[in-house]
């Protein structure tokens, strides 16, 4: 049982010798501390022998009594603690910090217990193995541990990252929480939006992203039944590692300018690939890349195995090198024609109906991260004390929050609905329908993000730009929720493109 101490004890400690105090009702020494405390030891030396609750929760989470919890010695007598302690897995009772389906006193009429026991799961599983790990290497910028995506092979994370398919049946999902038949998008969406609420935007993409926008081209589009078993097995294993490399310095959303050159041998039997490939999600540590080249007529797509005469180069952008960001060059590499994805000069195709996938999952993401920031403003606000009122106390701090909300909540809300419209619809259906919904949804939701990044760092003052303490997420925020706006298409290219595919349906009446 843990002892107990009365405040006149606690007081009585207050020298450098024995330097106690009270914070949410515990006792905690910090004798030993003061020469380790990252704040120095001046500021611990005002506040001994004191109960310093308020002050310690005006700059700190209750998150940094967690992982000091062997300097708290016993708590004071007849009282009892008030912070909730949150556990691995634990829903936030933070008002707006979850979607309204996980959110006890609202209904949903897309998810059913299904998606609520793999949520549970996964968050379990997110904050016990990704976020430690994803918060180590967003600081060092190294790769994902192959321990990891051992792990996530192990209860098939990797392969429910696919989305909904064949690939899922008959393998036992975290444990058996959903069936892989029962599958469907609105758990796709449930894996997509945890694993991000690790709040390290670099490691997000490092976290096998690369593999997430390849390899469904892979299943979808791989005409040699051998071969595209050989790579799914390979790549959902976590064995082998694959990437997309189709943006170029000379051509992004302009996929019809690519100059990576594909020519075929005189024997017909292989392709010979030259040029490079820049800003490849995960090329550093890729054993293979699915690959946008010019070939005789037109654009075709290649799976290219890394080997001799594949070089990558380390790109730093504004987010971590854990993401593996690559400049690839191919020279002179031989590729099986069996290799071929769809049809010679018929790439576009494959290409194209690769993304809705891929933009849905990227505003899936960053809706998620969002809802995180206004969770980290509304925690901010009721904490933080300023001319001797809480921060919310101010109006224009409550617009700002409200505007934010507003935004988080009519994103999530245009995704469930265009994440219900996939549920009915076939692959083949979707890439005619979908692709205007979910360019316009992308769009939107980043350009949201714009607006929330710039309210929350305000929030948060100089803490906003600060990558450690308080304010880390919102400056990890600020500073990456750009690659959203640009990877897979800008916001003015999926703009443009939502009004164009709906100004094709415009009826000749209206003319």
């Amino acid at each position: 049982m843990s002892k107990t101490y009365t405040r006149d004890e606690v007081a009585s400690n207050n020298t450098e010798d024995s330097l106690w105090c009270i914070v949410d009702h515990r006792v905690y020494d910090l004798t030993d501390f003061l020469d380790a405390h990252p704040g120095g030891s001046v500021v611990l030396s005002q506040i001994a022998g004191t109960d310093t609750t308020a002050a310690f929760y005006n700059l700190h989470r209750h998150e940094v009594l967690q992982k000091y919890a062997s300097l708290c010695i016993g708590t004071i007598r007849d009282e009892t603690p008030e912070v909730i302690e949150p556990q691995p897995g634990d829903l936030s009772t933070v008002p707006y910090a979850e979607p309204l389906w996980l959110t006890p006193q609202y209904n949903s009429p897309y998810f059913g217990e299904s998606h609520r026991r793999l949520q549970r799961e996964l968050r379990r599983f997110v904050d016990t193995y990704v976020t430690p790990e994803a918060q180590e290497k967003e600081r060092d910028g190294t790769y994902i541990s192959q321990e990891l995506i051992d792990r996530m092979a192990e209860t098939n994370i990797l392969a429910m990252r696919l989305g909904p398919g064949q690939h899922l049946h008959g393998r036992k999902l975290l444990g058996g929480a959903v069936d892989g038949r029962e599958f469907d998008y609105f758990h796709d969406l449930v894996v997509g939006q945890e694993l991000v609420r690790a709040n390290a935007r670099g490691f997000q993409d490092g976290n096998m992203a690369g593999m997430t926008i390849s390899l469904t081209a892979v299943r979808n589009w791989m005409k040699d039944e051998a071969i595209r078993e050989r790579i799914t097995e390979e790549v959902l294993s976590g064995k082998k590692k694959m990437c997309l490399a189709i943006t170029e310095a000379f051509a992004g959303s302009d996929v019809a300018g690519l100059r990576t050159t594909a020519e075929k041998t005189a024997d017909g039997k292989y392709y010979v690939v030259n040029g490079t490939k820049k800003w490849i999600t995960n090329g550093m540590f890729s054993d293979y890349f699915i690959t946008g080249c010019k070939t005789k007529k037109g654009f075709s797509v290649l799976l290219i195995e890394r080997q001799e005469g594949v070089e990558t180069t380390q790109l730093k952008t504004s987010y971590s090198t854990a993401a593996g960001t690559a400049y690839v060059q191919f020279e002179n590499i031989k590729v099986p024609v069996e290799n071929l994805l769809g049809r010679e000069d018929n790439g576009f195709q494959v290409i194209m109906s690769n993304f809705n996938h891929e933009r849905w999952m990227m505003s899936s993401a960053v809706i998620r991260q969002s809802r995180s920031v206004v969770e980290e403003c509304l925690k901010w606000s009721n904490q933080r004390i300023v001319f001797g009122k809480n921060l919310v106390a101010q109006p224009v701090i409550r617009q700002k929050l409200a505007r934010m909300i507003s935004l988080v909540e009519a994103n999530q809300a245009w995704l469930e609905q265009i994440t219900h419209q996939m549920c009915q619809m076939s692959y083949a259906q979707q890439s005619k329908q979908l692709g205007g919904p979910i360019g316009l949804l992308k769009s939107f939701a980043t350009r949201s993000a714009h607006e929330i990044a710039d309210d929350a760092t305000n929030i948060f003052g100089g803490r906003g730009i600060t990558q450690s303490g308080m304010g880390k997420v919102i400056e990890m925020f600020q500073r990456t929720y750009k690659f959203d706006a640009i990877l897979g298409g800008t916001e003015e290219i999926l703009a443009d493109l939502g009004v164009r595919q709906a100004m094709r349906n415009m009826p000749k009446a209206m003319l």
